[in-house]
């Protein structure tokens, strides 16, 4: 892999784009030879139609021209910006360096608006419609990739429109987690409880959250429940929200409550990631996007506090 990485190939390509511009205009100047006034002109050889031949003439001179002015703009272009290897060229342009700057432009313009509202309480601002119209947009073009444009997700990928929460729905912690991301890890069990082992617990799941099950797989699955998970999902399977253990009591789990699913979560374990967005979107877009999820299950007209009136 180094031999792809090293500065020779920088050299190769150098040194093969000056001298493909260099036999360009050598070319040029072959061909640019001028016709001597009364010589017979040759011919290439080609005819048609018996009489219309081609003659072995010069290139017409604006033609010529043409092509040393674009070798000289070739030559101005690679001083200027990159193509020679390494060197980038005495301009200093690069992609990430004009997508950086556009960024910063676009920054520049869009910073007040969400400043306004970077210091707003989370329920007062989600009754705010101009700013839940810019958390929707925020939502779309960040989120609802994972958790679909009706933040209703699916297999692997949270309902963020009930109150169903893994680690809480509290404004604060959505903020949180939309923030700092989370991380969250079910140990694979297969090997410990066996095939059967594993049927016996998927069995006691169902039991817990309405599914159909089979009484006697139930019976035994709950005594290696509570050896195996009561640590993370407690003695009654509610789960913990603290550490991010999910709710087994709930017919909507995360990965699946059907059998099958259940015997992969259990036999295979589970790692689910929320990535963190404060670096890419910036505090003050969190919050608005924090207030605009939690609008999706909550009613912020009831619950958002009175606005302050009179003087300071």
């Amino acid at each position: 892999m180094s031999d792809f990485t090293s500065g020779f190939w920088n050299i190769y390509i150098g040194i093969i784009t000056i001298v493909s511009i260099i036999a360009c205009a050598v070319l040029l100047k072959a061909l640019s030879t001028r016709k001597v006034s009364g010589a017979q002109v040759e011919t290439t050889g080609h005819a048609w139609d018996e009489d219309l031949v081609e003659l072995n003439n010069p290139l017409p001179r604006w033609w010529i021209w043409l092509f040393y002015i674009t070798i000289v703009f070739g030559l101005v272009y690679l001083a200027l910006y990159p193509g020679l290897g390494s060197f980038s060229g005495s301009y200093g342009w690069t992609s990430k360096k004009q997508y950086e700057e556009e960024v910063a432009k676009a920054e520049a313009l869009s910073a007040p608006i969400y400043d306004k509202y970077a210091k707003t309480d989370l329920k007062q601002l989600a009754s705010d419609p101009e700013a839940m119209a810019i958390g929707q947009k925020l939502f779309l073009n960040n989120c609802a990739q994972c958790h679909s444009s009706d933040a209703r997700g699916g297999k692997g990928y949270p309902n963020l429109t009930d109150n169903d929460w893994i680690y809480g729905g509290a404004p604060e912690t959505i903020e949180e987690t939309i923030a700092n991301g989370r991380k969250g890890m079910m140990p694979a069990w297969g090997a410990l409880l066996g095939d059967d082992g594993v049927k016996d617990m998927a069995h006691y799941v169902m039991s817990l959250n309405g599914g159909t099950y089979d009484s006697l797989r139930a019976a035994r699955g709950k005594d290696k429940f509570m050896t195996t998970c009561i640590a993370c999902h407690g003695p009654e399977g509610k789960g913990n929200q603290a550490i991010g253990a999910e709710d087994l009591t709930k017919p909507n789990l995360l990965h699946g409550a059907d059998e099958p699913s259940l015997i992969e979560t259990i036999s295979k374990g589970r790692t689910s990631v929320m990535p963190p967005q404060k670096e890419a979107l910036g505090e003050a877009r969190v919050h608005i996007l924090a207030a605009y999820v939690w609008g999706l299950s909550n009613s912020p007209a009831a619950t958002a506090p009175p606005a302050k009136t009179g003087g300071q």
